[in-house]
């Protein structure tokens, strides 16, 4: 409905209780109706899944279009992103969040800081959920209001062209609701265990899940080393789980994308069962490292497969875990994501050691083969040194070219000495382009970044926390802060506005009327960046 069509309503409504109520303003009903528009995050998921939908068809139709977000572990780092998405751009479309669940164990968990291995509370990830998008929904309130009192100063004044402008403006108003892809690492447990978690993250508001093919209880960070995978159909069953749940919610375009960890794991805890040659299970286990028994007295307590009519130990390691040959990771991906999309996987996400186009679109045109519009979401990650990769990989490019590289120390690219070379200028370049580059060669429909603002609030702040406890003393706060929010235009610098001091003295207005006590009145000091 329209802006006037919310307060006939409302007032059609107020005048059908016979007078009793009365004090009830309808225009005020509309107004708070507008500023909350999701009443659940079940109204959240099938909304957001919506714009995921037309995301990827638009995609599908032109690589151009791809989409981006930055991983957030705190509710006002989420509002903040969107509030300056929408300030910069004007427009939130093809921007999402990320919820990480590495920021979650290390910055969200109740034991404190966890490493990235599935150990902090499951409860804590739809309850970062549920979060983001009360600061959302918060985001949405404040810039509402804000126009609701420029609309009550535009009518005062008489200025009707200014009032049709924002009425329609408050028609046209685009929410900071967006998407949220969120990291239910391998399950938290078995099948039942990822079906129970699913249903609170998408209750929560989420519209995509992001599941790994990591062992639960081994699970590690994506970066690190001893990954550990399960068989195919293992794996499969938590994927149903997770359809299962979008479709009991109704939420029936939830999006589930899969990620392969494949690339660098080199173990795997379990055989897959296999029924016959060739299967699923046959093609896993084709992988294994083996070596021929020809002594059946040298097997101990060992589990044996056959391969090509012989009898073959796969190599166990001492943790009970067996080991994969060398070099396979790139095949081993190539059928994970392969088998993930021809059973219900919507996005692809497969973890690499280095941002290359070519490494990640060998694997793509490969999987492309079998499922054409396959599309993957990428972690730009921070676990990466992007200036040292992509320096050497100007380098080796040069030098595989003839080019004369005998100026620069390979092992030495990431000494500001090169800052200023042609070398860094272009493998700056080609970071610039890198997400654009990517999503036309190598079927990236979304790019994150998983930890910015992890980085981001240890970076400021030590910035800060070395002036103000230095000689610049507050000046170091004031030049280095605040001096710039006033500058630059960040909302927060009006930090009661931002806290919704402004929404509840409406609230109070809408309750009591004239006898109301307002916070905002002219001895209010933020006042002073009225300018």
């Amino acid at each position: 409905m329209t802006y006037q069509e919310q307060i006939a309503g409302a007032d059609k409504l107020i005048k059908s209780f016979n007078g009793t109520w009365d004090g009830i303003d309808a225009e005020a009903v509309a107004r708070m109706q507008l500023q909350n528009r999701f009443r659940t995050g079940l109204d959240i998921a099938r909304y957001t899944a919506a714009i995921m939908r037309r995301d990827m068809a638009a995609y599908d139709a032109d690589p151009a279009a791809y989409t981006q977000s930055l991983g957030c572990w705190h509710g006002f780092i989420g509002q903040q992103k969107l509030i300056s998405i929408k300030k910069h751009f004007g427009s939130t479309k093809g921007k999402y969040l990320y919820l990480s669940g590495w920021m979650v164990a290390a910055l969200r968990s109740e034991f404190g800081p966890l490493p990235d291995q599935s150990m902090h509370e499951k409860t804590s990830v739809p309850a970062l959920i549920e979060e983001l998008y009360t600061f959302l929904k918060q985001a949405d309130a404040r810039e509402l209001s804000l126009m609701f009192r420029d609309l009550d100063k535009a009518r005062e004044a008489g200025n009707e062209v200014e009032v049709q402008r924002l009425v329609n403006g408050i028609d046209n108003f685009e929410t900071h609701v967006v998407p949220i892809i969120a990291d239910i690492d391998a399950g938290f447990g078995n099948a039942e265990a990822t079906y129970l978690l699913a249903k609170k993250m998408i209750e929560a508001g989420a519209c995509a899940l992001q599941i790994e093919n990591q062992v639960s209880d081994e699970k590690q960070c994506g970066h690190q080393d001893g990954k550990v995978t399960v068989p195919h159909e293992d794996f499969l069953q938590k994927v149903r789980a997770c359809r299962y749940a979008f479709l009991e919610l109704g939420v029936e375009d939830g999006i589930i994308v899969t990620r392969t960890d494949s690339l660098g794991a080199g173990l795997t805890k379990q055989i897959a069962y296999s029924r016959e040659p060739g299967d699923l299970g046959d093609q896993y286990n084709a992988f294994l490292d083996c070596e021929e028994v020809t002594d059946l007295a040298s097997l101990r307590g060992d589990v044996v497969i056959e391969r090509d009519g012989k009898l073959m130990r796969p190599k166990r390691l001492a943790s009970n875990l067996y080991q994969f040959r060398e070099g396979t990771g790139a095949d081993r991906c190539v059928l994970d994501c392969i088998t993930s999309l021809q059973n219900g996987a919507d996005l692809l996400w497969i973890e690499t050691e280095k941002p290359h186009i070519e490494q990640i679109a060998s694997m793509v045109d490969r999987i492309r083969e079998a499922v054409p519009n396959a599309k993957l979401v990428y972690n730009n990650s921070p676990s990466f040194n992007w200036t040292l990769n992509f320096r050497q990989q100007v380098y080796d490019r040069w030098a595989a070219e003839g080019k004369d590289v005998s100026g620069y120390d390979r092992a030495r690219l990431m000494s500001a000495d090169y800052d200023e070379t042609e070398l860094a200028r272009e493998a700056d370049e080609r970071i610039r382009t890198f997400q654009k580059d990517a999503s036309a060669r190598a079927g990236i429909f979304h790019h994150l970044i998983t930890l910015p603002t992890y980085h981001t609030a240890a970076l400021s702040t030590d910035n800060l926390a070395k002036e103000y406890f230095g000689e610049a003393a507050m000046l170091g706060y004031v030049k280095g802060v605040q001096r710039q929010e006033i500058r630059q235009g960040i909302a927060c610098v009006k930090h009661q506005n931002m806290s919704g001091s402004d929404i509840g003295d409406d609230h109070k207005e809408y309750f009591a009327g004239e006898a109301a006590l307002k916070a905002g009145g002219a001895h209010n000091t933020m006042n002073q960046f009225a300018a």
